[in-house]
């Protein structure tokens, strides 16, 4: 005897439409919410000048300090001791100020096996002598 009478169930389907309609809702908002490269509003032809300057070409070049793989330091092409560094850093600094520029920059060129204990204290020696702008490179062996 069966008192309970099972009905068939019918397997569930996936409606196609609606999945597409949210792909494309997506892809709508992807599309608003990308940033594009913004087009000026006025095209202007500007005049050119003979005269102009371009863009660091009144910026003065920046001191720069070398370290070679053997841990020596040179100040521009003079070899010198750290002591040395900080007074002609000093100097170098004074010298700037007197022709009116600002701030003075500071390029470090440092030897792939220089001793990074002597890149530290050239660092700390520059930090020391209020040098703000400091910029650091690698020199590959082989190449000026």
């Amino acid at each position: 005897m069966r008192f309970l009478i099972r009905k068939r169930r019918t397997a569930p389907a996936i409606i196609i439409v609606a999945l597409i309609d949210v792909l494309i809702v997506l892809v709508i908002f992807l599309l608003v919410t990308t940033t594009f490269k913004q087009q000026p509003a006025l095209k202007l032809s500007l005049p050119e000048s003979t005269q102009a300057m371009k863009s660091g070409g009144n910026e003065n070049p920046p001191l720069l300090v070398s370290i070679e793989a053997n841990g020596v330091v040179r100040f521009g092409a003079d070899a010198i001791r750290a002591e040395e560094l900080r007074a002609r850093l000093l100097v170098a600094i004074e010298k700037a100020h007197a022709n009116g520029q600002a701030d003075v920059k500071l390029a470090l060129r440092a030897d792939r096996m220089a001793p990074w204990g002597r890149v530290v204290q050239v660092m700390d020696i520059a930090k020391e002598a209020n040098i703000k702008v400091m910029s650091a490179y690698m020199k590959e062996p082989g190449k000026p």
